[in-house]
């Protein structure tokens, strides 16, 4: 084990807010670290410092003379007309076999290899930024949010690849599952302090909550002790019998000292508004086009959504995701085909990098109740702001000094107040730190409306979605199971397009394809009304005690479940139909 780069004793403020209280921890050749914190702890201004692009007030960093530091580039370092294996050989100054070597890795084959830069997909152009930066060697990696872009198959090669090498590596993400999968060291920033633990991030959040709650115990015990001992004092300091005894009591009131803890750091809890019921279907898409003038990007999409869902739009990056987004909320015109939604529909919409485009001057309060109907009170909305953790002082900060995660904090409460019965959402956790994402699953797993997301973190997508639709190759697939389903299908061969596994049913040009699809649907809907029927029915007869009313509710339930077995039997045979259909 060699020690590659260390920091001692940094400090750090940021218009007078101390941000690093003299930090001091270091990185070595063979330990992969997570360093994670609330968003304002100062995880990227830590890794800045570390990469060499910002300096701190004071400190130390101290680098070994055989550091070979790399970091994932965020510009386009490619130049016109240059294949991908020549930029990695003009990058890297590695021969072609080398470089093709390590491309494979990622699941690039000669027909990429051969061809120009820009044939590639931004996912693929990913992948390949990611193969020269491991071209150089380095020993010792510093990510700040590697997957916020990465596609979810490119996530699952970059992560098998770092649980495979041996070099070390600093890791900033707000995606639990990528952490847990590649790193089993744990480092934390909070309150200007950073606190080290030696094993996974899951460990350490399970090791961190029994302390809080342990200290609050205490800390609860300590409070009543302090309330005991000061009545005391002033009850008997000035009685002439009474007050000796009253001095010493108060040696013991000073002697005690409450834990430090700040635990309402880590409390997120957020709360959505009711929604509005939808009537009938939520959305019907029907043999729809999406792209640009000149780019068709993804045809012949048909599917219909029931009020309630929660749908997860999959696929790689430049696949169409993001404009199919587009295109159902009405940003973009549909190239063909028809977008139907309930008539009651109101749509609340999250856009990648909308945080960038707040007002700067103006404050957290002023923004949320600008964006809040009028007749929400403003109490209301300062609840919403104290959930999102914006209360006290913080609701009157101005957005030009909020951090990242802030203001992409700020954005979800500004939408969360237009009280919509339809979210839809791309890349709503990028810049949220973990506790957020996690409240932010919670709150949309019992959201009463429709959810349609798009996001590259599996953990979060994995608790909200329970309907996928894969983009690929200019197609859409609906696939059968669910997010955590989808995500086991491509871990099983993640250089590949999941397009169609086995049991997907292709989503493409043709009414009969649609209306199969569609009276599956149906039969899904009745099967799962009959099973809630049954259940009920089941528990009446538990509970009467009269033989004939025992009877006829038995063979009410047994005719329910006769029409069961024939619904299967159809949707099995459905199936199968739409497995032979032509495309």
């Amino acid at each position: 084990m060699t020690q590659l780069l260390e920091f001692r004793d940094l400090h750090l403020s940021y218009g007078g807010r101390p941000l690093f209280n003299g930090i001091s921890a270091s990185l070595h050749d063979d330990r992969q670290v997570a360093l994670i914190g609330v968003n304002g702890a100062g995880k990227s201004t830590l890794c800045r410092i570390l990469i060499g692009t910002e300096e701190a007030d004071s400190g130390q960093i101290i680098r070994s003379k055989n550091l070979r530091l790399g970091y994932l580039r965020q510009d386009t370092p490619f130049e016109e007309g240059e294949t991908a294996c020549g930029f990695l050989m003009r990058d890297s100054g590695r021969p072609e076999w080398r470089c093709g070597e390590v491309a494979g890795t990622f699941g690039f084959g000669e027909e990429h290899l051969s061809g120009p830069v820009t044939a590639l997909s931004g996912g693929w152009q990913t992948r390949l930024k990611l193969a020269a930066l491991l071209l150089h060697e380095p020993n010792l990696l510093i990510l700040d949010e590697p997957t916020n872009f990465l596609d979810l198959r490119t996530q699952l090669l970059f992560q098998r690849f770092l649980s495979e090498w041996g070099a070390g590596c600093l890791i900033v993400s707000h995606d639990r599952v990528f952490l847990n999968q590649t790193c089993r060291h744990t480092l934390e920033l909070a309150a200007g302090e950073i606190f080290e633990h030696r094993g996974s991030v899951a460990d350490y959040l399970q090791k961190r909550h029994e302390r809080l709650e342990r200290e609050a115990r205490e800390n609860a015990n300590r409070l009543a002790k302090m309330k005991q001992l000061q009545r005391f004092i002033d009850k008997n300091r000035a009685g002439a019998n009474t007050a000796s005894q009253a001095r010493s009591k108060q040696k013991q009131l000073d002697r005690i000292q409450l834990h430090d803890t700040d635990a309402a750091a880590y409390r997120v809890r957020l709360r959505l508004p009711e929604a509005t019921p939808l009537r009938a279907t939520a959305l019907s898409c029907e043999d729809l086009t999406i792209g640009y003038p000149a780019v068709e990007v993804v045809k012949g999409i048909s599917f219909d959504l029931s009020p309630g869902s929660r749908l997860a739009i999959a696929g790689d990056n430049g696949e169409g995701k993001t404009t199919l987004l587009r295109t159902l909320t009405g940003s973009l015109p549909p190239l063909g085909g028809t977008i139907k939604w309930a008539q009651n529909a109101k749509l609340s919409v999250y856009a990648q990098h909308v945080y960038a485009a707040l007002p700067e001057e103006r404050t957290v309060h002023a923004y949320l109740m600008g964006a809040s109907p009028s007749d929400i009170t403003e109490r209301e909305v300062l609840n919403i702001a104290g959930s999102f953790r914006f209360s006290g002082d913080a609701v009157q900060k101005r957005i030009s000094v909020l951090s990242g995660g802030e203001r992409a904090r700020l954005c979800l409460a500004g939408l969360f107040l237009e009280q919509g019965n339809v979210l839809v959402l791309d890349e709503p956790v990028n810049h949220l730190d973990v506790e957020t994402v996690e409240a932010l699953a919670q709150a949309l797993s019992s959201y009463e409306g429709t959810v349609i997301l798009v996001s590259h973190d599996r953990d979060f997508t994995c608790k909200v979605a329970t309907e996928v639709i894969e983009l690929a190759r200019g197609e859409a697939c609906r696939f059968p199971g669910d997010f955590g389903a989808y995500v086991r299908s491509l871990q099983t061969s993640p250089c590949q397009s999941q397009a169609r596994p086995a049991a997907t049913a292709p989503v493409k040009d043709g009414r009969a394809r649609f209306k199969i699809q569609k009276r599956i649907t149906s039969i899904e809907r009745k099967t799962l009304k009959i099973e809630e029927a049954v259940r009920r029915l089941h528990l009446r007869i538990s509970q009467v005690t009269d033989w004939e009313v025992g009877v006829k509710l038995q063979k009410e339930a047994a005719e329910l479940e006769a029409e069961k077995e024939q619904l299967d039997e159809e949707w099995l045979l459905l199936h199968e139909s739409l497995e032979k259909c032509p495309l």
